[in-house]
Parts: C-alpha cells; structure tokens; sequence
C-alpha cells in the first residue's frame, strides 16, 4: 500500500459545461494575463520607487510574488485541458499539489503579517521604525515562506504515500488535495486530520489573529479628531479586510470539512475565487487604489 498503480490522472475540469468552452477559456486567459502582468508592474513599481521601500508595499511585494506563483501553479494547466490535455502526470499533479499548497499558506500567514504591519502603524506610530525595521521584516517574511513550506512538505508528503489503484479522473480544475483523497484505496483519515489541522492554524486561526487586530485598530481610528484622518485610516483597513474575508472564507469552506462531503460544482466555483480571482484583484484592491502607487506608476511610464 505504500506504492500507486496510477501513471497519470484525467482532469475533469470544466467537461460537464461544453457549451461555456470558449467563454471560460476566453475569461481564464484574461484572468491569468491580469493577474501576472499585475502583480509583475507592483514589483516593478515598488522596486523602482525609493518612496515605496516601506514595510507595507515589502509585504505587498511577497503578496505578488506569492499570487504569481499560485496562478503560474493552476491556470496554465487549466487552459491546456480546455484545448484537449486533460491528463496529467502523477508527478506534475503531486508538484501541482505542492506548490499550490505552498502559495496558499503564504498567502494566508501574508494576510496576518499586514495586519500586524497596520496595527503597529495605526495603533502604536511611535514605535513603528523600531517594531516594524527591515530586520524584523525581513524575519517575518521568513517565517511566513518557512512555516508553509513546513506544512506543504507535510500535507504533500501524506499524500504522496496514498495509493491510487481506482479511478484516476479527478472532479476537479487541479490537484487538490479533497479531490485526491477520493481517489485514494487507502483510509485516509490521517490525510484528512492533517490538512484539518493545517487550516485551523492558517486559516481559522489567522483569521482570528487579523479581526482581534482590526478590533484595535477600529478602536485607535475613533479617537482620531479629524474626518479626514479617520477615512484615510479606514480606506487602508477596508481593502485588506475585504480581500481577508473573500480569501479566508473560501479556504475555510475548501478545507475544514470532511471529504465525504466534497462537491465538485460547489467545489469549483469557491476554488475560482482563491486560486484566479483574488490573486487578480489584489493588485487593484491593495495598491493600484493607493495615490503615492499612482504617483510611482506615473513616474515609471515617465521614464520609459
């Protein structure tokens, strides 16, 4: 049982929607050009701006670099099933796994470190060059990468020891890990406690870590005197935790239920969201809004 007989496995994808071929490949596309070009124009930006060397837009920068990871990770397969390479390897599904695991807890563990980010600068402005110094920084960053990295290696490990001796299609856009434990002709309620615990850490748990944060950061923006001041400090805040609740919703529904209960139409459309949709709307919704970006990305063209 330590071994699999599967070769390679069919992605289901979106088969069960011929008539809507054209029109999702048409919108995955655009999703991953968004998405990659995107994030590639922050880096650049921020990398480019002396101004933007701030621990926020470092943070914004793993942010990037995480979200073209996960989409380099998921759509380009996505589109080859959509043309007719609806197999895959047990290899490349066993690295697709992994790797998409990987940019998953980043992201998730990313969100808590930008929490604390503006917490430290709205709540305690004093001691923001020291509490938040390149150091500490670049510390944090560490952690997040090394801390999912652990977990991955974990969850893909566990998953590597199933044997896959039934069927091989898999219900779904990507190798997942709920859609891979179907198939597995072993128990796999090690499997399953593992990724169970895995998301109430990274999942439930930040979440919780970000909204105990947010509480004190609404506290410390009611006492700002001016209008001004308070609405600038709550347009920060607000993005963040609309992507926040979008993300860690969608995750927490993915993972934290048994596989018994898996649906493949439900399953799918939530999956959109974290793995192509956020990774698009971050740019727009964390820096593209933000006026001192603007005045970079003016600046950047300008040059050019």
């Amino acid at each position: 049982m330590n071994g699999t007989l599967v070769t390679e496995f069919l992605i289901l994808g979106f088969s069960d929607m011929p008539h809507l071929r054209i029109l999702l490949f048409l919108s995955f596309l655009c999703l991953y050009m968004a998405a990659v070009s995107g994030n590639l124009l922050i880096m650049v930006t921020i990398s480019a701006s002396p101004t933007l060397h701030t621990p926020m837009y470092f943070f914004l920068v793993n942010l990037a670099v995480v979200d073209i990871l996960c989409t380099s990770t998921i759509l380009p397969k996505l589109l080859d099933t959509m043309v007719g390479g609806r197999t895959i390897s047990y290899g490349g599904c066993m690295a697709q796994l992994f790797f998409f695991t990987w940019s998953l807890g980043v992201e998730l563990l990313l969100f808590s470190a930008m929490a604390y980010d503006r917490f430290v600068a709205i709540c305690c402005p004093l001691h923001y060059s020291t509490w938040m110094g390149p150091r500490v920084c670049a510390f944090l960053a560490g952690i997040v990468w090394a801390i999912s990295l652990t977990n991955t290696s974990i969850n893909s490990s566990l998953v590597l020891r199933l044997p896959f001796c039934s069927s091989n299609v898999v219900e779904h856009f990507f190798c997942e890990i709920p859609p891979l434990l179907k198939l597995s002709c072993a128990p796999t309620q090690l499997n399953e406690a593992m990724a169970f615990a895995a998301d109430v850490f990274l999942a439930v748990g930040n979440f919780s870590v970000i909204i105990l944060s947010y509480g004190f950061i609404v506290a410390s923006i009611l006492k700002i005197r001016s209008a001004e001041g308070k609405q600038r400090a709550f347009s920060t805040c607000s993005a963040h935790l609309i992507v926040v609740t979008m993300y860690y919703s969608t995750v927490i529904y993915t993972y934290i239920r048994p596989s018994s209960s898996y649906s493949l139409n439900k399953d799918k459309v939530v999956s959109i969201i974290y793995t192509s949709v956020a990774p698009t709307l971050n740019p727009l919704i964390y820096t593209l809004r933000n006026k001192d970006v603007k005045v970079a990305l003016r600046r950047l063209f300008s040059c050019c």
